[in-house]
């Protein structure tokens, strides 16, 4: 399974608890989810329905592919679904997530993706980290340049060349991007995670590309007025 989170330093990441394996005959299921999380009601009911749709889905596309392999002669291979979240930060008002979900289907290689989500600690509420900014726009404004300037720099990094000319990745926009909501005090939103997941922003081989970067007061004013509060200028 793909790693990722040793690169952004958005706070002190607190591991989510080790997952258990469940073993069945066309697949292999993990879910697992911080005490953190499942401490809060509400939440930790969400949890438990988002673990039972993640295992129904990995289960019946697994029996599905089975008969498939069966019926045109050729081989099984056993799935894998493998779901881990875990805390980026907490802070008095809200709890950040992040999960890295990784799928085997039978085919040359598996995949990793990238959520995240908030928790509204005081409404009991699960949102996307988008709905706490007043539009896409106002996001891609406020971190876009920076975002475009750096990718293509890291990438000519990781392929060893001098430049990156690419018009089958071009560079995506915020919108495309998992964000992650960090802090480094644990008392307000001070840092963002930018995540470019796989075949996002580059080949398969070339992984995931993540930046972090400090809440600055254009970012901060991108931020809806009743969440300001839980955000503060970075450094």
């Amino acid at each position: 399974m793909h790693r990722v989170w040793s690169g952004l330093a958005i706070g002190a990441v607190l591991l989510a608890a080790p997952a258990r394996t469940e073993k069945a005959a066309d697949y292999t299921f993990a879910y697992v989810a911080p005490s953190a999380a499942t401490r809060l009601p509400s939440l930790r009911q969400w949890l438990e329905q988002d673990r039972a749709r993640f295992r129904r889905t990995a289960a019946t596309e697994a029996a599905a592919d089975r008969v498939e392999a069966a019926k045109d002669g050729h081989p099984f291979h056993q799935h894998e679904a493998t779901r881990a979240w875990k805390v980026v930060t907490e802070t008095p008002l809200l709890l950040s997530l992040s999960a890295e979900t990784y799928r085997y289907t039978g085919g040359a290689h598996g995949g990793t993706a990238i959520d995240s989500l908030v928790w509204d600690k005081v409404r009991s509420r699960r949102l996307d980290p988008r709905a706490l900014f007043v539009s896409a726009d106002a996001l891609q404004r406020a971190l876009g340049a920076r975002w475009c300037a750096w990718l293509p720099r890291e990438r000519a990094r990781r392929l060893q060349v001098d430049e990156v000319d690419d018009p089958v990745f071009p560079c995506p926009k915020i919108a495309e991007l998992t964000l992650l909501l960090g802090s480094t005090d644990r008392r307000a939103i001070d840092r963002v995670g930018l995540i470019a997941g796989q075949y996002v922003a580059g080949a398969y081989a070339e992984g995931m590309y993540e930046m972090t970067v400090p809440v600055t007061p254009e970012l901060l004013a991108a931020v809806r007025p009743e969440w300001r509060r839980a955000f503060r200028v970075g450094q």
